[in-house]
């Protein structure tokens, strides 16, 4: 594990182009931006693709909570980043790195999510079939706040966000990825995440704490039974 140095969908077909030398480069983010600072990893990848153009060798995946069903995307990457929330017990906003073969032992004792438990066993059957990519960056966010339904990322995991997207830039740079800076905007569709939960607008969007329930629907759990 190393600290940062300074400095359910894809933006591109999947599978390599014939002859391509790098293979599949998956950029995937996982998390669930319901829960404030879960969404980091998904916020990264909505970050990268609003501001980059890839090769088209590069997929850029919103894995949500998916768990088990991103099998397919992480096995048939050659190189795979993963951004995530990850409970380091450091500072908020503090990112570190993990790689390669580390990454599914660390994820199995840092479990932080159900969606993490489901994801690590993606990692080790990976390893087991023989189908684990030859490259692999875990890049992690220390959480601030988790248990606010409806919340966004908190001031300092957003701050951590831009240097996350920064590393993963240089390191599919590094692969051979060609990222460069879009000089146009998506194409109605084209998100990674769906318009009613693009950051911009899902912050602008949501209610005030007492128009709102802030720890689940409050159907199963209304004022007075005793929900914390």
């Amino acid at each position: 594990m190393s600290p940062l140095a300074t400095e359910s969908a894809c933006n591109t077909p999947g599978g390599a182009r014939a002859g391509e030398p790098n293979g599949t480069i998956v950029v995937l983010g996982i998390g669930n931006v319901l829960w404030a600072d879960e969404g980091f990893g998904v916020r990264c990848v909505e970050a990268l693709q609003a501001r980059y153009t890839f090769a088209e060798h590069v997929q850029l995946v919103d894995g949500g909570t998916q768990g088990l069903y991103l099998i397919p995307q992480v096995h048939g990457a050659r190189r795979l980043i993963i951004l995530d929330a990850v409970d380091y017990g450091l500072a908020p906003g503090t990112l570190e790195l993990v790689e390669d073969g580390e990454v599914p032992r660390f994820l199995g004792a840092k479990k932080m999510s159900l969606h993490q438990t489901g994801f690590q066993e993606v990692l080790a059957l990976a390893q087991l079939t023989g189908s684990y990519p030859e490259r692999v960056l875990l890049i992690g966010c220390q959480p601030e706040e988790l248990a606010d339904y409806g919340g966004s990322l908190r001031a300092s995991v957003k701050a951590a966000l831009e240097d996350a997207v920064a590393l993963a830039v240089r390191r599919l740079a590094e692969w051979g990825g060609e990222p460069r800076r879009r000089t146009a905007p998506l194409a109605e569709g084209e998100a990674v995440t769906t318009p009613e939960l693009a950051l911009e607008r899902y912050e602008a969007d949501r209610p005030a704490a007492d128009a709102a329930c802030r720890i689940g629907d409050e159907r199963f759990m209304p004022p007075g039974t005793g929900a914390p």
